[in-house]
């Protein structure tokens, strides 16, 4: 059963790295590369040159996985919260309407947002009519906002999704501990504090270091469709960097390059998160 995953690991994880070759030569489209010149190490020497653009697209990926990482906590609220909803009926209709974000692709969901907050949207109609503003509020295109503003579209489009392995942690944990600690004398809150989140606590940690370990991958799409010229700046991370240098620019080579660098640090994250977690865990995560 896991042979055809295996095959697809392998077709699109693993045979692209021939194409790392790429990164030591001056390779032009059309031209064989038995036919381009050998340009050594000259790509990895411009990636840390005086005039690379590394340094403010590191700093924005930086910034946006740090965002992320700080607001890992709220699917732990979240699915501490709904599980102590009585109603069953309630509690499948929240999980379901907070899950649904999640399967959305990021073009509808750029399409959404920007119905609400554009100009002539839901949200500058509003604060208009009850007089809170004069002029419509620029929201996708205020640069100092921005990092903000796409913190808060993941938080809503993946709470939901990231709350359901909490879900079966909780269900997991023994009943007898709860029961033990209403008998001591321990109500709802109590019990959430002095068992549910304890019990919680390795998943999230492994999940953090996992994130941690992942800090340099923002994702493509997102930052594809947000991307406008007033907001470049903030949201040129990694992945739309190389994306951008490579099929705008027609830079292969330098493209191939800093995807090398990338995934190259994101491997000595991992390792580096590993011996952390097998340090203060007892347990590795690989």
């Amino acid at each position: 059963m896991i042979l055809p995953l295996l095959v697809l690991v392998i077709a699109f994880s693993y045979v692209p790295l021939f194409g790392w070759v790429y990164a030591f030569f001056k390779y032009k489209p059309g031209i064989p590369l038995s036919e381009t010149p050998f340009a050594g190490l000259e790509y990895f020497r411009l990636l840390f040159g005086a005039n690379s653009e590394i340094g403010k697209v590191l700093i924005n990926t930086l910034v946006m996985s740090f965002l992320n990482i700080l607001s890992s906590p709220l699917p732990i609220v979240f699915a501490i919260l709904l599980s102590e909803l009585r109603g069953r009926r309630l509690k499948k209709f929240v999980q379901t309407v907070t899950t649904v974000p999640y399967f959305i692709s990021w073009i509808i969901v750029f399409s959404l947002v920007f119905s609400i907050f554009s100009f002539e949207g839901i949200f500058n109609t509003l604060l208009t009519q009850l007089g809170w503003i004069k002029n419509p509020v620029n929201v996708l295109g205020n640069p100092d906002t921005a990092w903000y503003v796409q913190t808060a579209i993941v938080i809503w489009k993946n709470t939901g999704w990231s709350a359901i392995i909490y879900f079966a942690a909780i269900a997991g944990l023994d009943s007898q501990l709860f029961d033990a600690a209403k008998i001591d004398g321990a109500g709802r809150f109590r019990c959430i504090w002095h068992v549910t989140l304890p019990g919680l606590m390795p998943t999230f940690i492994v999940l953090l270091l996992l994130n941690v370990s992942n800090m340099l991958s923002n994702g493509f799409d997102q930052f594809f469709v947000f991307y406008n010229p007033l907001v470049a700046d903030k949201l040129e991370v990694l992945d739309y960097y190389i994306y951008r240098v490579a099929f705008h620019g027609n830079d292969y080579p330098f493209a191939t390059a800093v995807g090398m660098w990338k995934t190259l640090i994101s491997i000595v994250l991992l390792f580096a998160v590993n011996q952390l977690a097998k340090k203060f865990r007892g347990q590795s995560i690989i």
